[in-house]
């Protein structure tokens, strides 16, 4: 055969891969990047083998492994999250590894029948302080607050549909309340420190406007974001060009010119008047409010317990974030070197609030790489009542761990605002994703449970695990953080109320 004959074969096969690439809607990269990105899969195929004998081991790779990823890949598509052969971890050198110690026997198990694998919350948020609008939530697991602007409007609006698909709850991030938020889903709406949404001209909070959002969409609880893991203590700029009038427009800004998202709150000035704060937001909206924050130093929490200890003022619920999180961009010496990791800053919260015996008037939310079995066990056993998941999240609808999310070039279309790549990120398809690994992740949650021999993954308690420390050596997670006999279990009532409204779900579920 003639070489212009197989050229021009191979130019009609090429043309017609990339005219299927174009028009299909399942895989954002082959979308952006027709017959080129193929090599991406063909290189995703042998790269066990690779990194086998040429690279890095399947859990080297950071910030998530490839064993981490891939269990998120294939629990997101429906596929065996299963892996053979035995495990990649050194078990008897690992310091830092968690063991789970399962029980021989139990009284009550998870209903292993439920198809959506629903996982209610051990707590009423907002109960306790007698919100007019407490509820408690459909799922332990939900999803993280990112921003659209941050996150591209697909994105937002595949998580969306997947919150709704999966019965969570989706956090706005301190952006707003954008279109793509409103496909149905529950929302947790994020108050940051610019008050973007409910901001007067001037910058400062309006109640007004945060009525009028709340009003407009689904929004279950508010939550104030005092810092994040990846840049506590750092405010922002948003630059004049990244302004579009849809931005303007969602954040309540000037078109066109820079936003600067200051540091701290203006709205109140330390935890007095923070309280007043939530205070007024409840009462004006009827919801839960809460606060997030990474921890630093412990001043704060130790002001806030005491200010909330015997008094009716206080925050509904409590979202710590570790300094490990990562979906927001900043300065290297902050994602390294600024605010405790999720597990010690935790622990450290929580037992101040112990001390007080306050933890069963809050509901805590953990954050994190909470994403992942393991660590959301052990989230549990800390004290965590629910859990966000965020970059986890973004993996269930493309992410490649690409790390551009800074540089407004995401191959997959997830976190930019290049109309070209976020086109390449269909939000049916990935919402259907999204939601199933977040129904996975609540099965695997139940199964661990069952190991453990309760009847949800909170009553995991800090005994029930047990944290590597050298060789051949382990200790309680009880023990590795000080935690006193009790901390991180719910109350008695808490209790009961768990167990009424599990073996009602039940029994529904049987004859359904």
């Amino acid at each position: 055969m003639k070489l212009s004959t197989l050229i021009g074969t191979g130019a009609v096969v090429a043309g017609a891969v990339a005219a299927r690439d174009l028009t299909q809607k399942k895989h954002a990269i082959l979308r952006n990047f027709p017959v080129l990105g193929h090599a991406r899969y063909w290189l995703e195929t042998i790269g066990p083998e690779l990194r086998q004998y040429i690279v890095t081991s399947n859990e080297e790779e950071r910030p998530f492994s490839r064993d981490q990823r891939t269990w998120i890949y294939a629990s997101a598509k429906s596929q065996n999250n299963y892996f053979g052969f035995g495990t990649d971890v050194d078990v008897e050198h690992v310091q830092g590894h968690a063991y789970i110690k399962h029980r021989t026997f139990a009284d009550t198990l998870p209903d292993g029948h439920d198809p959506l694998s629903t996982l209610p919350s051990a707590k009423v948020l907002g109960g306790p302080r007698g919100r007019a609008k407490a509820f408690r939530p459909n799922s332990v697991v939900n999803i993280s607050a990112m921003s659209f602007g941050s996150l591209s409007g697909a994105a937002i609006t595949a998580l969306n549909k997947g919150a709704l698909q999966a019965g969570t709850m989706h956090n706005t991030g301190e952006g707003g309340l954008s279109p793509y938020h409103r496909q149905g889903g529950d929302l947790m709406l994020q108050i940051g420190t610019a008050y973007f949404g409910c901001r007067n001209d001037d910058g400062t909070f309006s109640i007004d406007k945060l009525k009028e959002v709340v009003a407009s969409a689904p929004v279950k609880a508010i939550e104030i974001k005092l810092s994040q893991g990846a840049k506590p203590g750092l405010g922002g700029l948003l630059p004049a060009a990244k302004v579009t009038p849809e931005i303007a427009a969602i954040r309540g800004i000037p078109e066109g010119k820079d936003c600067a998202s200051p540091s701290r709150h203006t709205a109140f000035r330390d935890v007095d008047s923070m309280l007043d704060f939530v205070e007024h937001v409840a009462a004006e909206t009827g919801l839960p409010v809460g606060i997030k924050s990474a921890v630093g130093e412990m001043g704060f929490w130790r002001d806030l317990t005491r200010q909330m200890e015997g008094n009716k003022r206080g925050v509904d619920f409590v979202t710590l974030d570790g300094g490990e999180g990562g979906t927001g961009a900043a300065p290297l010496i902050f994602t390294d070197s600024v605010s405790l990791p999720f597990r010690m800053g935790f622990s450290r919260v929580y037992g101040t609030f112990a001390e007080l015996g306050l933890t069963d008037q809050v509901t805590f939310i953990g954050s994190a790489k909470l994403g992942l079995p393991e660590n959301a066990a052990v989230a549990f056993a800390l004290g965590a009542d629910m859990l966000n998941v965020a970059r986890e999240a973004m993996l269930s609808i493309g992410c490649i761990q690409s790390q551009k999310c800074h540089e407004d070039t995401c191959p997959t279309g997830v976190a930019t605002q290049n109309k070209w790549l976020a086109h390449g990120l269909d939000p049916h398809d990935k919402g259907v994703r999204c939601a199933t690994y977040l129904i996975t992740l609540r099965k695997e949650l139940m199964k661990v449970a069952a190991a453990v021999g309760v009847a949800h993954p909170s009553m995991i308690s800090a005994n029930d695990i047990e944290i590597f420390s050298g060789d051949y050596e382990a200790r309680t997670l009880a023990s590795v953080y000080g935690y006193k006999d009790g901390w991180g279990e719910i109350g008695s009532q808490i209790h009961q109320d768990l167990m009424s409204v599990l073996t009602t779900k039940s029994k529904f579920n049987e004859l359904g």
